[in-house]
């Protein structure tokens, strides 16, 4: 494999590992008061929603280098999701890695607002200023991540 295509799957799953520690330490109220310090109310879902996101971001970066496709900025999130897409559109990859990508992509608009104007908006839940409301759907972004993760893993691996 490509040591550039490597280098972008290995920072995608260092983003879904602390996505995953993230939602541990803001779960245990243990390891809040006895490792870090924090009182129990402090929470990281908003961060484990955004590492989750970037999981797939890197994964899917990974993914168009495979097919000798790179995407740089300015808008580099923006060219990354619609040359991605472009291959679901074609039927090259499985439809349920783009609705995966689209739905986190959504999420990254919302909470890191580093884009200009929002993909979609998500109809059945509505962000809350507490963080501690993100707890399901950070809790969706790990369980997308990882599996959006596996499976381009897999598919590159297999083409190796």
């Amino acid at each position: 494999m490509e040591s550039q295509i490597k280098l972008y799957l290995e920072r995608a799953e260092n983003e879904i590992v602390l996505s995953e520690t993230l939602f541990k330490i803001s779960s245990d109220e243990k390891i809040q008061a006895d490792v870090f310090s924090i009182d129990k109310e402090t929470t990281f879902y908003s961060a484990v929603i955004s590492h989750a996101y970037y999981c797939i971001f890197y994964s899917a970066k990974s993914y168009l280098l495979s097919k000798g496709i790179k995407t740089k900025s300015p808008r580099e999130h923006s060219k990354t999701y619609l040359e991605f897409k472009k291959f679901a559109e074609e039927g090259v990859l499985d439809k349920e890695l783009l609705d995966i990508y689209d739905e986190e992509f959504s999420k990254a608009e919302i909470l890191l607002k580093i884009f200009g104007e929002e993909r979609k908006k998500r109809g059945q839940f509505t962000y809350e200023v507490l963080p501690q409301a993100n707890k399901t759907p950070a809790k969706e972004s790990i369980e997308h991540g990882q599996k959006f993760f596996k499976m381009i893993y897999n598919l590159l691996r297999e083409n190796d």
